[in-house]
C-alpha cells in the first residue's frame, strides 16, 4: 500500500503536476493559490522543468500558450480574477489546439471581491472561459486526494484531445490539509516519449509540422462541437449515492458537495429516504444521473452551491425540465454553507415523512 502524506492542497496539486511530467509552468502570485508557483520555484529546476512566473497574468498565460506549442506537459494556476485576465490566450490555445493544463482556485467575486474561496466561477469555467464559444473538460475535486488524482489526469486528457483542460477548484481545498497518496512519477523517458508523440511541434521543418488547422474557421468548429458531443459520451464522470429509493436528492460539486454528503447520512439516520449526486467533471455535465432516477418518488433536488445568483442549478433544471421541483441552499462572498443549512433546507423541501 503506498504511503500517506500530510500535504495542503496548492502543493499537492503542484507535485501531482510535476508527477504527471509537467516541466514548464508560468504563473503570477494570487490569493488563495500562492503556495502552487511558491511550490513549483522550488522543485522544478530538481526535475529538469522550467518556472516562469510572468509580470502579469496575461503575460503568464501567454508563456504557457507558447509552452503547450513546444509540446512540453504546461499548466498555469491563478484565482477567479486572475483566470479572466487569463482568457484571451486561453481562447487562443482553444483555436490552435494547444494542450495545457489551466487551475483555477476560486475565490469571490465578482471583479477582486474576495480572497476567501467560492463558487462563483462555475460559467466561466464551463460556458465562457474565452470568447468564440469553445468548451473544456472541467474536473471538480472536492478533497485534496482528488486535486492530487484529477490534476494528474488533466494533463492525460490535455494531450489526448490536444485542447487546454480546466480544473475547478477553490480555496478551501487549496489550503487545506490532508493526507494523500501521491501518483508515480512519470519517469524521463516517459516524459520525452510524450512529447516526440506531437508531431506537430514546430522543429524547424518549415511548415512540415503544424497542428492540424485544416480548413474554414466554420468547419473547425464544426469539429470541435463534434468533440463536444463525444465528450458527453466518454467523458462523463459522476458519483451517485443512495439515490435507488431517495425522495429527495442532493447535489453539488466540489467543497459544497462534500458538506450536502454528510447531511444525507445524517437525514437517513432519522428516517429520511434522502440521495446524492455529486459531478466529478462538471463538463460534460452528467446529465445521464439525473435522467436515472424515479421521478415518480423524487419529491425535490437541492442544489448546493457557494454562488449568488445559483450557477450550477441551472444546469440542473434544464436536465430535470420540471419533472419536479429544484431547489437550492447557497452562501456567497467567500462564506462557506454550513450543515445546518443545508439540512434545514432539504427537510422544507422533503415535507411530511
Amino acid at each position: 500500500m503506498s504511503e500517506k502524506i500530510f500535504m495542503k492542497g496548492c502543493e499537492a496539486v503542484a507535485e501531482a503536476a510535476i508527477r504527471a511530467g509537467c516541466r514548464f509552468y508560468a504563473g503570477y502570485p494570487i490569493t488563495p493559490q500562492n503556495e502552487v508557483p511558491e511550490y513549483l520555484s522550488r522543485m522544478m529546476p530538481k526535475v529538469g522543468g522550467v518556472f516562469l512566473q510572468g509580470e502579469s497574468e496575461v503575460a503568464s498565460a501567454n508563456m504557457l500558450y507558447a509552452g503547450g506549442v513546444s509540446g512540453t506537459r504546461s499548466m498555469t494556476t491563478s484565482s477567479s480574477c486572475g483566470i479572466s485576465l487569463m482568457s484571451e490566450a486561453i481562447s487562443w490555445m482553444a483555436l490552435q489546439h494547444v494542450p495545457t493544463v489551466i487551475g483555477n482556485f476560486a475565490r469571490g467575486g465578482p471583479g477582486i471581491g474576495s480572497i476567501q474561496p467560492s463558487q462563483q466561477d462555475y460559467v466561466q469555467a464551463t460556458k465562457a472561459s474565452g470568447n468564440g464559444g469553445f468548451q473544456m473538460i472541467v474536473l471538480a475535486p472536492a478533497t485534496v486526494q482528488e486535486a492530487v488524482d484529477m490534476t494528474y489526469e488533466a494533463f492525460d486528457l490535455a494531450d489526448k484531445y490536444s485542447f487546454p483542460t480546466y480544473i475547478l477548484l477553490d480555496g478551501f481545498i487549496g489550503t487545506m490539509m490532508e493526507p494523500v497518496v501521491l501518483p508515480p512519477a512519470k519517469t524521463d523517458e516517459e516524459i520525452a516519449a510524450i512529447k516526440a508523440s506531437k508531431k506537430w511541434v514546430p522543429n524547424g521543418s518549415r511548415g512540415k509540422n503544424s497542428l492540424d488547422q485544416k480548413g474554414t474557421l466554420d468547419y473547425r468548429n464544426e469539429k470541435e462541437a463534434e468533440m463536444y458531443e463525444e465528450w458527453k459520451k466518454t467523458e462523463v464522470k459522476y458519483e451517485t449515492y443512495l439515490t435507488e429509493d431517495a425522495e429527495v436528492i442532493l447535489t453539488g460539486y466540489g467543497i459544497s458537495a462534500r458538506i450536502a454528503k454528510s447531511v444525507v447520512n445524517d437525514m437517513r439516520k432519522e428516517g429520511y429516504k434522502v440521495g446524492f449526486i455529486r459531478p466529478l467533471r462538471v463538463n460534460p455535465f452528467p446529465e445521464q444521473a439525473f435522467e436515472d432516477l424515479d421521478y415518480s418518488k423524487v419529491r425535490g433536488i437541492l442544489c448546493t452551491e457557494l454562488s449568488k445568483p445559483a450557477l450550477y442549478a441551472v444546469d440542473v433544471k434544464n436536465v430535470v425540465r420540471g419533472r419536479c421541483p429544484v431547489e437550492t441552499a447557497l452562501r456567497s462572498g467567500g462564506e462557506i454553507i454550513t450543515a445546518d443549512e443545508i439540512y434545514e433546507a432539504a427537510v422544507k423541501l422533503y415535507g411530511a415523512k
